[in-house]
């Protein structure tokens, strides 16, 4: 079976990439892997700060939005 993984050094740069990539309304900071709305704060509504755990990178950058 083949990888998805280009380089498992720099898989989790290359996923946030992709995201910023895939959802122009998102601001991706790759060097501190920091996804955040780019009309963040919005009054009125509750902010989330989610950390993900080894192995499922960058997977918590779903809940953005």
């Amino acid at each position: 079976m083949r990888m998805l993984i280009n380089v498992p050094e720099t898989v989790v740069a290359d996923a946030l990439r992709g995201i910023a990539a895939s959802h122009p309304g998102l601001t991706v900071d790759v060097e501190n892997r920091v996804v955040v709305r780019r009309d963040a704060p919005v009054a009125g509504k509750v902010a989330l700060v989610s950390g993900g755990g080894s192995g499922h990178e960058p997977l918590h950058a779903g809940f953005v939005g």
